[in-house]
C-alpha cells in the first residue's frame, strides 16, 4: 500500500500568501486534517447534508438552494467555540444579489455542530489562517452546509451571487458530495476580473482556500448528467475574519 500524500505546511502556505488561493484534493486534505483530529464521524457528517433547509431568501428571486448555518468564535490558540445561532449578513459591496439583508438560516445541528468531523475541520482552519495571520488574536467563524439541487430544467447556481469576495479574511471550500452533475468549476479572479486560475472540486474532501482580501472567486452552473435522477452538490463552506 502506498503512503499517503504528504502535506508541506511552508509551501502550502507560501502558495497561498503568492496567489491568493489554493486547490488541495482530497487525499492530501484528508492527510492533513488528520493531524488536527479524526474523521471518525464523517459518514454522519456527510449524511447530515440530506437534512438541510430550503434557502428562502434566494427561493425569492426564483432560485433554488439548501443550507443551514452557523457561527463559532476561536482565539488563535484556543478553543473553537459555538455562538448563540444569528443572522447571516453581507453588505451590497459583496453580495449585489441578498446584501445589506439579515439571512436568518437554520442553525446546524447540535450533533453535527459538536461532532468530530467538523471540529477537525474547523481545528485545521484555527491553525492554518493563524500561521497566515499572526497579527490576528482571535476569529469570528462562520460556515455553511450548502446543497446546489440541479434539475432537467434547471441548472443549479453553486454562486448565484455571480464572481464575489465574501468580505472575510479566508475562505475554505470543502467538497463534502457531488453526485450525478457536471461541471461546478471553481474559477478564481483578480480585482480586475482577469483569470487567475480554475480546477473542478470532484472528490470528497477535495478543497479550495481563498485569501478573500486579495482574490474573487466564482463556481459555474451544474447540470444534471442525467436528467432523469437527482442531482446535487454539497459543500461545506468556512469563513474566517479577524474579530475586533
Amino acid at each position: 500500500m502506498s503512503a499517503p500524500p504528504t502535506f508541506d505546511h511552508d509551501e502550502f502556505a507560501q502558495a497561498l500568501r503568492e496567489q491568493g488561493f489554493r486547490f488541495v484534493a482530497g487525499a492530501q486534505m484528508r492527510s492533513h486534517l488528520l493531524e488536527h483530529g479524526t474523521l471518525r464521524d464523517w459518514d454522519a457528517f456527510a449524511d447530515s447534508w440530506n437534512d438541510l433547509a430550503p434557502d428562502v431568501y434566494l427561493a425569492q428571486v426564483g432560485r433554488h438552494r439548501r443550507r443551514r448555518h452557523a457561527v463559532f468564535h476561536a482565539r488563535r490558540d484556543g478553543a473553537v467555540e459555538r455562538r448563540p445561532h444569528q443572522p447571516h449578513y453581507q453588505s451590497l459591496n459583496y453580495n449585489v444579489l441578498q446584501g445589506d439583508i439579515e439571512r436568518w438560516f437554520e442553525p446546524v445541528r447540535d450533533d453535527i455542530a459538536q461532532g468530530a468531523s467538523l471540529q477537525t475541520v474547523l481545528a485545521f482552519c484555527r491553525d492554518f489562517f493563524s500561521a497566515l495571520a499572526p497579527q490576528i488574536a482571535a476569529w469570528h467563524i462562520e460556515l455553511h452546509q450548502f446543497r446546489i439541487e440541479a434539475g432537467p430544467d434547471n441548472e443549479g447556481q453553486p454562486t448565484p451571487e455571480g464572481v464575489h469576495r465574501d468580505g472575510v479574511d479566508y475562505v475554505l471550500v470543502l467538497l463534502i458530495d457531488r453526485h450525478n452533475i457536471v461541471s461546478g468549476t471553481t474559477t478564481i479572479h483578480d480585482r480586475d476580473g482577469s483569470l487567475l486560475g480554475s480546477f473542478t472540486l470532484t472528490a470528497p474532501l477535495d478543497a479550495a482556500l481563498v485569501d478573500d482580501a486579495r482574490v474573487f472567486h466564482g463556481v459555474t452552473a451544474v447540470t444534471p448528467q442525467d436528467p432523469t435522477r437527482e442531482a446535487h452538490r454539497d459543500v461545506l463552506v468556512v469563513t474566517f475574519r479577524a474579530e475586533p
